[in-house]
């Protein structure tokens, strides 16, 4: 799971994706702004046919946070 949500996430930012991993923050290390990050929200929910409430993105701050809630919810 992992490796897919560092495939999506690599065509928002222009970080390398060996240089991603669990840790890596969407805002602080990545450089997305809000709206970036809207845009990755609808990438993943189209990417895994799922809806995220608003109230669960603001817990997605990592890449590992991304791909625990995606395993727990797919």
């Amino acid at each position: 799971m992992i490796e897919k949500v560092i495939e999506i996430l690599s065509e928002f930012t222009e970080m390398k994706t060996e240089q991603m991993n669990r840790d890596t923050k969407l805002v602080a290390d990545m450089g997305l702004n809000s709206f970036d990050v809207v845009n990755v929200v609808v990438a993943f929910e189209e990417e895994f046919d799922i809806e995220i409430p608003d109230r669960a993105i603001r817990d997605l701050q990592t890449i590992g946070n991304i791909a625990d809630y995606l395993e727990s919810h797919v």
